[in-house]
């Protein structure tokens, strides 16, 4: 290794993809960020991504779930935040009990709303709808590249 290596130090992230009976997406409005997101947050360290989800949304919404398999993991630098990896995990269905019991964490998450696939470009930022929009579109390659499966 050459003395210039400087290896990459991504932030992680890790969100969960919840659904309702409807098949609508549950989306948060964090109060810290403009739009709105899917529920999880940053990666701390020593953890692992699908922890971080499960402590996330325990955090944000007050529930606990289980989390599910890996749907993606997306290569999404950002302009002023650098280098992030992104995971998104399978939430499920959330039945109505469940819904009612969820307890907002006030400091982050303002409200949260289940949003349909066809309401989903009016709510999301253009980078989270492809990530969402690739996940649903359940692809064999769970490998994304700015929510978009990554061309060879």
């Amino acid at each position: 290794m050459s003395e210039d290596f400087n290896p990459a130090s991504a932030r992680l992230a890790a969100g969960v993809l919840f659904r309702d009976a409807a098949g609508r997406v549950l989306l948060v409005k964090p109060v810290y960020k403009q739009g709105w997101d899917l529920p999880g947050g940053y990666v701390e360290p020593g953890e692992a991504p699908k922890r971080a989800a499960a402590r996330e949304v325990a955090e944000e919404l007050g529930i606990n779930v289980p989390i599910g398999r890996l749907l993606a993991v997306d290569w999404a630098p950002h302009p002023s935040e650098g280098d992030k990896l992104l995971f998104v995990f399978a939430g499920g269905t959330l039945d109505e009990a469940v819904i009612d019991s969820a307890r907002l964490q006030e400091s982050e998450i303002a409200r949260l709303h289940f949003a349909s696939d066809d309401e989903l470009p009016d709510v999301l930022p253009e980078r989270l709808l492809h990530r969402i929009r690739s996940v649903l579109a359940e692809p064999e390659d769970p490998y994304l590249e700015h929510g978009r499966a990554a061309s060879d």
